[in-house]
């Protein structure tokens, strides 16, 4: 009797793992989260003041069983919404190095990951096409990189980059870019505040090691508006007080599998020496004045699966002033 009664406690187990497992590599990765959030910046222009930047992170193509049709789905949307401006937080590929043998990747055949870099690209060029300025960051994985000491593979990174570029998506390495809204469309509001000036700045890769962003602020006038995005979560530490009061990132997915109710316990906590930041604004997290949001991303690192973890779209609205 006991036997059976515990015979019929692991089949129980087994099968909710196992729906667990569908859920989580067919259903979740399908149902996009698309979150409405107020960025709150220092001297915005008023003719900025509501208007909406999307944000969107990690699609990871060519990884197994990716997430291309949810990819799809969230650039249909963003286009649909007509936002000021489109951020891409990196990781538009899912090419790791062999971190145990570095070999020469400098040499990789370029056919091996090219299909994955035009797939990728192909999926974001209607946002340009939409006529909607988009910007982008490079992630660890565009460099083919797993963890902090994997081999860089600058070609694959190349790639990523140029193609964006040809696609008329503007790559920020370090970088601030001036954005005005059109004046056809804003004649009003340019007219009131001539200077409607605000400036988008993105910062490179912390894996790749060019994080630079001192190099990035320079090119910025002292008190200008701006907003920051960068791939890696980890790389705000470096800004100095009240220099990135509203802040962008992706890299994490969220931790794609997370306990139900809680906000840090996920595998990627569990699992990893890194304090992850897995979602949301985060507190407590680098200098006075500054405000950092992590979006979860759309794709997958590792396995194919989400669990209490949906692919992300976020919106912000910009609002002027301090939080």
């Amino acid at each position: 009797m006991r036997r059976k009664y515990l015979k019929r406690i692991a089949v129980g187990i087994v099968g909710l793992i196992l729906l667990l497992l569908i859920w989580g590599a067919v259903i979740e990765p399908r149902l996009v989260d698309e979150k409405a959030e107020t960025a709150f910046v220092p001297n915005l222009p008023p003719a900025w003041e509501n208007k909406r930047v999307a944000l969107i992170a990690d699609m990871q193509i060519g990884m197994w069983l990716g997430n291309k049709d949810t990819a799809k789905k969230i650039v249909n949307r963003i286009i649909a919404e007509r936002p000021a401006a489109v951020l891409i937080a990196g990781d538009f590929v899912y090419k790791p190095t062999d971190e145990d043998e570095p070999g020469d990747v400098e040499h990789e055949d370029a056919l091996d990951f090219m299909s994955e870099v035009n797939e990728a690209v192909a999926l974001v060029r209607p946002l340009v096409e939409a006529g909607i300025p988009t910007f982008a960051v490079l992630g660890n994985h565009d460099y083919g990189m797993n963890y902090p000491n994997s081999v860089k593979n600058e070609r694959l990174a190349a790639a990523v980059r140029q193609t964006l570029a040809q696609a008329g998506v503007r790559v920020l390495e370090n970088e601030a870019a001036a954005l005005r809204l059109p004046e056809e469309n804003n004649r009003q509001e340019n007219a009131a505040n001539p200077d409607s000036t605000f400036y988008v700045v993105g910062i490179g890769s912390r894996y790749a090691d060019n994080a630079e962003t001192t190099v990035a602020l320079s090119q910025v006038p002292e008190n200008a508006p701006r907003i920051i995005f960068m791939h890696n979560p980890d790389s705000f530490a470096a800004f100095l007080a009240n220099a990135a009061p509203a802040a962008f990132a992706g890299h994490t997915h969220g931790g794609q599998i997370r306990v139900p109710f809680t906000d840090d316990w996920s595998w990627m906590s569990l699992f990893t020496d890194e304090k992850i930041h897995a979602d949301g604004w985060v507190a407590n997290f680098g200098q006075t004045g500054n405000r950092l949001y992590v979006n979860r991303g759309i794709g997958f690192s590792s396995f194919p699966v989400r669990i209490n973890c949906r692919p992300e779209l976020t919106f912000f609205t910009l609002r002027g002033g301090n939080i």
